[in-house]
Parts: structure tokens; sequence; C-alpha cells
């Protein structure tokens, strides 16, 4: 009897939570600031309630959005081995086959990829340079300059410099699955539209989380592709719902989550918060320089992870 009230008073909160942090929020779409924030303001209007916003003329001055057309990027770059992600699919480290697939890190000239980027070299399979590793620093130091280094005023508000700055560039076939990063993330688009769907932490209870066997793409002797199970890895929590086309029947809890969706257009910056979740599609060969600033693991984490906890709690019972 106890244990039944207990369950009823959890899914009673985890009902009522969603919607009471979406009305404190009163956000029905993503905000633009025609300006970049002074580190003050940014921090308290912004990254404090975690918030998300589109910022215009943040990067007017950075010679990245005149410069990096692919021929330039072919001149710069050109021969230099770099990573790609390759897929049968489009989705690198997503559900497939019910399996959590990462792709095939395939090491290739630069200027080979950009040959298939603009059709030059005709592929069944779809190539994004996407290493999350810093990559922009490490594979593409002669691009640096065209950029900056950090975001002073976000680096001033939070008191660090970027963990990481990624470079980005790929075919619209490639998506990115929804998930969430534990980083407060600026978002640059150089060339082409970036698409967002956003859902905050607070829709957490109706995005179905499972485990899944972590797997990498493979390419077979006979350019197919295989599906290699990480046999000694640990299982991988990830969202296997497509946001754009879910699967109600199977995801009713879904039904009651608002998402918002933006478009980020070249010159544009899109701040998207610590732990709020996204996916994302782009134009073909879209452009796009990103900020990792570790998250302040704080009582806003605290909460969510409270929240996740209760979430995972009913499911079990």
């Amino acid at each position: 009897m106890a244990e039944g009230a207990a369950l009823r008073a959890v899914r009673s909160c985890l009902a009522v939570f969603p919607r009471e942090a979406r009305e404190l929020g009163l956000m029905e779409s993503v905000p633009y600031l025609d300006r970049p924030p002074s580190p003050l303001e940014f921090y308290r209007e912004w990254v404090s309630p975690n918030k998300p916003c589109i910022i215009q003329n943040a990067i007017n001055h950075w010679p990245a959005l005149k410069k990096w057309t692919l021929t330039y990027l072919r001149e710069v770059v050109g021969p230099k081995v770099v990573s790609v992600a390759v897929t049968p699919n489009g989705y690198a480290d997503a559900v497939f086959q019910d399996r959590f697939v990462m792709p095939e890190e395939r090491q290739m000239p630069f200027m080979d990829f950009l040959d298939i980027v603009e059709k030059k070299v005709t592929s069944p399979n779809i190539f994004y340079v996407q290493k999350q590793c810093s990559n922009l620093t490490e594979e593409f130091p002669e691009l640096v300059c065209d950029v900056q280094p950090d975001i002073p005023w976000m680096s001033e508000a939070l008191g660090k410099k970027p963990d990481a700055v990624n470079f980005w560039l790929g075919e619209s076939a490639a998506v990115t699955s929804l998930h969430k990063d534990h980083y407060e993330n600026l978002y640059c688009v150089i060339s082409g539209e970036k698409h967002f769907l956003l859902h905050p932490p607070s829709d957490r209870p109706f995005i179905p989380y499972e485990l899944y066997q972590p797997a990498t793409y493979h390419v077979s002797e006979g350019g197919s592709f295989e599906i290699i199970d990480e046999k000694t890895a640990d299982k991988v929590p990830w969202i296997s719902l497509d946001p754009l086309n879910p699967n109600l029947e199977q995801y009713p809890q879904y039904a009651q989550a608002k998402p918002l969706q933006c478009t980020v257009k070249a010159g544009e910056m899109l701040y998207l918060p610590s732990l709020w979740f996204h996916h994302v599609q782009q134009s073909h060969g879209c452009i796009a320089v990103n900020y990792w600033y570790d998250m302040e693991y704080d009582l806003k984490y605290s909460y969510y992870q409270l929240l996740d906890c209760l979430t995972n709690a009913v499911k079990v019972l």
C-alpha cells in the first residue's frame, strides 16, 4: 500500500514538474539577441536560468565568414589526412538494429572528402567531419586564425576557457540523433544552416532512454558496412526515438514533451545550454565551429540527476 502511494506521488511529481518548469521559463521559441551580451548579462539572463538564445552580430568580424569557401578550404588544408565519420545512413552515434552504433572513423585526405561533398565523386555512404575532440585546433590548426580560440565574453562569464573547439562540415544527409551534453555550447554557423530541435532538461520524464550494446560500423572487403559489437565495453544509455517522426505507440509519454525548433543561419551563434536535448540537421556543405565549455556541477545538475533518477525509478516499478 505504502509503495503504491509512493509510486503515485512520484508519478504526480514527474507529471507536474516539467509543466511548472516550462511555465516558469515562459519560452515558446528560441529568442534572438541582436548583439553579443556583456559577460554579466549573459550569465544572469541565459546561463544561470539555463535558457537558449540565438546571438546575431557576434562573429561578424571573423575572417572565416568571408574566407571559408570549399575552394579556400581545399587550398589551405588540401591533401592533409583528417578524421571523417562515415556511415551508410547518415546517423553517427545513434541507435540502429538495437545497438548504439558509432561511425567508421576514416582517415582520408581532406581534398578527397571535399570531392564527395562537392559531388565530384559519388559514394553511397554519408561523410561528415565531426570529430569532437577539439578537432579544429588538433586537425585543422591552419584555420584557427580565421576564427577565435575562445569567445571572450563567454570565457569571462564562466571564468574558464573552452574544453574543446570543434569544426563541422558535412552532407545534408548527416543527422545528429537526439542527445544531451554536459557542456555550455556556443554553436557558430559559418556557411549554410543548422536546424535544431531542442528539449529542456525538464522534459526528461517524456524522453525514453534505454541501454544499448555499443558497436561500430566497419567496411567489409566487399565494400558493404558491417556492425561490429564492442564486446568489452559497457552498455550505453541513448535515445532511440526520432523526434521528427516519433512512434507514439511505442513512446506515448513523448506526446507530453514540448520541443522547440530553430534554424541557425550563417553568421549566427546558438547558445545551447548544458543538459538540453538536441537533434540536429543541416544544409548540404554547412560549415560550423562550436565551443564547448564545461558545465558547473552545481544545484542545477543535482536537480537534473534527481529528475533522471525518479524517471528511471518509475520505469522500473
